[in-house]
């Protein structure tokens, strides 16, 4: 499989929504629509970045390319599993743990030590812990840097643009859906579908904060 059916992508013909899907089914929308008196401009569903699309040659690497901000594919930088199994260590096991040294405080090996499961054990679970939680915050990141992309091209002449990007990395999702209600409606749509993870929540937790 192509990394243009893994990728999905949302076309553009001036203000309105005309395709989404993988690229390659995209890819096909754009060709008929440039034929008409609008820009296209197609988005990576992911990073809200501008997708290259070359509609006239094959599917290929031409409309893999992604400007802007937009992340690699992980396909393209992911060690495979053959690679890791070849640099392991004869007879090491294949799911095995890998031995480092690591300095702490008196205190930190106390508390540690009293952990369920042991020291490893303990400092697996913290490590876990904190890869969840940093996940949450690089979610709500990786949203709202699309939706700004997005919003970027396709609506930085519109009123309100400024306070609707102020809104998004305020993570306020009444204000932002106010001030985007006067766009197009397709932009409008798209931005807020695209900062959907930012905004998860967030009224809820602003609610917390103002009763505590």
């Amino acid at each position: 499989m192509t990394g243009s059916h893994r990728r999905h992508a949302t076309a553009f013909a001036g203000t309105r929504k005309i395709a989404e899907g993988s690229l390659a089914a995209v890819t096909e929308a754009v060709r008929e629509a440039l034929a008409g008196p609008d820009a296209v401009l197609v988005f990576d569903d992911e990073t809200g970045a501008v997708v290259d699309l070359d509609p006239v040659e094959p599917q290929g690497p031409a409309e893999e390319r992604v400007t802007g901000a937009g992340a690699p594919d992980a396909s393209s930088v992911a060690e495979s599993p053959g690679d890791r199994a070849s640099t392991r260590g004869r007879g090491r096991p294949r799911l095995g743990v890998v031995p480092r040294e690591v300095t702490l405080l008196p205190r930190h090996w106390e508390w540690l030590e009293k952990q369920p499961g042991g020291i490893s054990a303990a400092l697996r679970r913290l490590v876990d812990q904190a890869r969840r939680g940093e996940g949450d915050r690089g979610a709500v990141r990786d949203a709202q840097a699309a939706s700004y992309h997005f919003m970027s091209a396709m609506a930085g002449d519109l009123p309100g643009f400024e306070e609707a990007v102020r809104a998004l990395f305020a993570r306020e999702p009444a204000k932002l859906a106010d001030k985007v209600s006067t766009w197009p409606k397709d932009i409008a749509a798209y931005s807020l579908r695209l900062a959907g993870p930012a905004l998860n929540g967030a009224d809820e937790g602003q609610e917390r904060t103002a009763v505590d």
